[in-house]
């Protein structure tokens, strides 16, 4: 069952936090990678195989896919598998800045069951079990369950937030998060109110802060208002939103006829 998986994870999250922390502070090789150029150091390789060892052994019947491991296809027709990024945000781990995360999941049927999400400069620990509801550092969290979009607090691509305030002027744009799974899950304890993902993103990007979302009494979908699947053979996704129910449909509504400016 995933919730006897909890403190052990936790343990391993807590483990992997803290190498991820010394290696930040250098001296670190980095590189880049995919067609996209998006950087790479030594310390996410380092947490990555760290993560590996110790989630296969939590459970040795899970596939696994992860940013920083060549992909595996046969996993994908695993009903369970670990996904994972072990350092989201890596622009921000290598200048130094505090906003990147570590991102685990545990998926089954493409649907996660069991998530944490370390942000080890601000020592955050969020954690979810299907059913269960969410955590952070041990206390409960909720999403706000608001419908307003006066003084609402929206955290995404610029492009995004520029439209929006056009459209409704009295929401309150919020600076970038550089972790993406940071950012969609700071509407699970309510430090926003709703935010955004441009397409693109990726199944390690989304699972964790999505079950955390989901068990904050959130929503995390697309445009469309469509849950997200993983552990399928395309991981990549479209233009996404989080947020409470009830603002959820109010951004859905407000966004539905403009649909291709937000593609």
């Amino acid at each position: 069952m995933p919730g006897s998986k909890l403190a052990a994870l936790e343990t391993i999250m807590h483990e992997a936090g803290e190498l991820a922390r010394v290696t930040s502070r250098g001296p670190f090789k980095r590189w880049t990678k995919g067609h996209d150029q998006s950087p790479v150091s030594d310390g996410d390789i380092a947490v990555n195989n760290l993560l590996r060892t110790k989630l296969t052994a939590l459970a040795p019947e899970a596939g696994w896919l992860s940013e920083e491991t060549e992909d595996d296809l046969l996993g994908r027709a695993m009903a369970r598998a670990w996904i994972v990024d072990p350092i989201d945000g890596t622009r921000a781990y290598i200048t130094g800045r505090p906003d990147w995360t570590i991102s685990v999941a545990l998926v089954e049927d493409g649907r996660p069951v069991l998530a944490a999400l370390y942000a080890p400069v601000t020592d955050e620990m969020f954690m979810a079990v299907q059913g269960k509801g969410a955590t952070l550092n041990g206390a409960a969290v909720k999403a706000n369950q608001s419908a307003a979009l006066d003084g609402a607090r929206l955290a995404g691509p610029k492009r995004y937030l520029d439209k929006l305030s056009s459209l409704t002027p009295d929401i309150l744009a919020q600076p970038k998060v550089h972790s993406l799974a940071l950012r969609l899950t700071r509407v699970a304890h309510g430090g926003l109110d709703a935010a955004f993902a441009s397409p693109g993103s990726h199944d390690w990007d989304l699972a964790a802060a999505d079950l955390l979302v989901h068990e904050a009494g959130g929503l995390m979908t697309d445009l469309t208002g469509k849950p997200l699947t993983y552990n399928r053979p395309h991981v990549v996704h479209g233009a996404l939103i989080a947020a409470g129910p009830p603002r959820h449909a109010t951004l859905i509504d407000l966004m539905r006829d403009r649909l291709p400016e937000f593609a």
